[in-house]
C-alpha cells in the first residue's frame, strides 16, 4: 500500500470561514471587493489579487488585523483528532495554504505540526503598506501565478510512492484536486469536482475525514 500524504488547505478547511474575505470584509479597505471577485472568477490570479488586496491596509495595522482573526477564527471540529489519527498510523500531514503567515502561524500554533509541514505565504511590514511575500513560487510545471503553489509541494511527492490526499474547499485547491489520488471537499471544491468529473469525499468536520480515511485504510489492509 502506498504511504498516504495530506494536503490540507487552511482558509475554510482547517478554519470554519475564510480568514482573507473576512479581513477585507470587516476593514473594509476601498476597493477589495471587486479583487476577490477578479480573483474567483479566475480573471486575476491568486497571487495577484491577494498581494493587492493586502496592499489595501497599512502596515500600522498589523496587530489589529491579527488579532481580529486569532478572537473570531474558529478551527472546524475534529482537527486534533485527525492529527492524532495521522501521528498514530504515520500519515504525512502538511498544511498547504494561500494564507498569510502573520494570522495563520498564531492559531495553528496550539496543534502539533512541524514548521516545515506549513506552507502558507509570508508578509512584510517594513513599508506603509501591508506586502505578501511568496516563498513558495509555482514550479516550472505551473502557470497559474498561485502564490502559494499547492501543485508544486503535491508533486514533492511522487504518485508511485505515495497517496496524495487533499482536503480543501475553494479556488485555491482548484489545480491540486486534478492531480491527488482522493480529495476530501467542502463549498466551491465539490462544485468544481462535479464540473470536472474529479472523484471526491464530501465532508462537514475532520471526523467525517477521519471516519472515511479508516475506512479505506482498513479495507487496503485486508487486501493485502
Amino acid at each position: 500500500m502506498k504511504r498516504p500524504v495530506l494536503f490540507c488547505d487552511f482558509d475554510g478547511t482547517i478554519t470554519e470561514s475564510d480568514n482573507i474575505v473576512a479581513i477585507m470584509r470587516h476593514f473594509d479597505p476601498p476597493g477589495w471587493k471587486p479583487l476577490v471577485d477578479q480573483v474567483v472568477s479566475g480573471q486575476i490570479s491568486i497571487r495577484n489579487g491577494v498581494g493587492r488586496m493586502f496592499e489595501l491596509l497599512p502596515s500600522e495595522r498589523r496587530e489589529e488585523v491579527a488579532r481580529f482573526v486569532f478572537d473570531t477564527a474558529r478551527i472546524r471540529a475534529g482537527f486534533p483528532e485527525l492529527l492524532q489519527y495521522c501521528r498514530d498510523r504515520d500519515i504525512e500531514f502538511l498544511v498547504t495554504s494561500g494564507g498569510i503567515d502573520f494570522f495563520l502561524q498564531p492559531l495553528l500554533e496550539p496543534f502539533p505540526i512541524p514548521q516545515d509541514r506549513i506552507y502558507c505565504n509570508a508578509s512584510d511590514f517594513s513599508g506603509e503598506r501591508i506586502r505578501i511575500v511568496w516563498p513558495h513560487p509555482c514550479d516550472e510545471h505551473c502557470s497559474n501565478d498561485c502564490g502559494m503553489c499547492k501543485t508544486t509541494v503535491i508533486r514533492r511527492y511522487p504518485q508511485d510512492s505515495y497517496m496524495r490526499i487533499l482536503i480543501g474547499d475553494s479556488v485555491t485547491d482548484f489545480a491540486g484536486a486534478q492531480l491527488v489520488d482522493l480529495v476530501y471537499a467542502r463549498s466551491h471544491l465539490i462544485d468544481k469536482c462535479e464540473q470536472l468529473g474529479l472523484p471526491y469525499v464530501p465532508f462537514d468536520t475532520f471526523h467525517d475525514v477521519v471516519q472515511h480515511l479508516h475506512t479505506i485504510q482498513e479495507g487496503a489492509q485486508s487486501r493485502e
